[in-house]
């Protein structure tokens, strides 16, 4: 009976002290920053599910700019290759190369999508404004899923960083997290100048 007690008092004690030190809201925030990862993630996914029918369409356009397309493409190819998991978020250099790749492909589309305004037939197909409409509205979807991970990340690393919550963090093994670097992406993603003087003008 006593033995029994005494377990249960110790439970409650752990209980509250594992409260007091941050290790339930590492526990909540951890799992808000992994739902708002997942979604970033869904929204990269329909982008790159968008782009054959996009590039399919292009390609049909007499005397196009092939390397802008070979570009789209590539840079596609990169950004699907790379493998994504939960260890990502908690990985400073991996989030960042996976964060590059996705930089190089927006800018590729934006070339891409700055060149198509040289070619009237294409600005009058509505197959492909309908896809252009669903690309630009998925990156609209992509930047507020990744303001959504940036908010959660940041009040994750508060409790990461500040004391005594820090000391838990390492404890029980909650480092804190990467983020985007809106700014570089920015500067990645810029497309080039383009000379529209003929078709298919670099």
């Amino acid at each position: 009976m006593i033995r029994s007690l005494w377990l249960a008092t110790l439970a409650l004690v752990s209980a509250l002290a594992l409260s007091g030190c941050g290790y339930n809201d590492f526990q909540r925030l951890d799992e808000q920053t992994k739902a708002a990862w997942s979604e970033v993630l869904n929204q990269y996914q329909r982008r790159a599910d968008l782009i054959p029918n996009i590039v399919a369409t292009v390609k049909g356009e007499a005397n196009f700019e092939q390397e802008t397309l070979t570009k789209v493409v590539e840079a596609r190819a990169k950004a699907t290759s790379i493998q994504v998991t939960p260890e990502t978020l908690n990985d400073p250099q991996a989030f960042e190369k996976f964060q590059k790749a996705q930089g190089e492909l927006s800018g590729a589309l934006s070339r891409l999508l700055v060149v198509t305004e040289n070619y009237p037939n294409l600005k009058a197909n509505q197959g492909f404004q309908d896809l252009r409409v669903q690309l630009e509205g998925t990156e609209n979807r992509i930047t507020v899923a990744r303001n959504r991970y940036i908010k959660a990340v940041a009040e994750y690393n508060v409790l990461a960083r500040s004391f005594p919550t820090n000391l838990t963090g390492k404890v029980f093994g909650y480092p804190p997290k990467p983020s985007f670097t809106v700014q570089n992406e920015a500067e990645i993603s810029a497309p080039p100048a383009v000379n529209f003087d003929k078709p298919g003008a670099k």
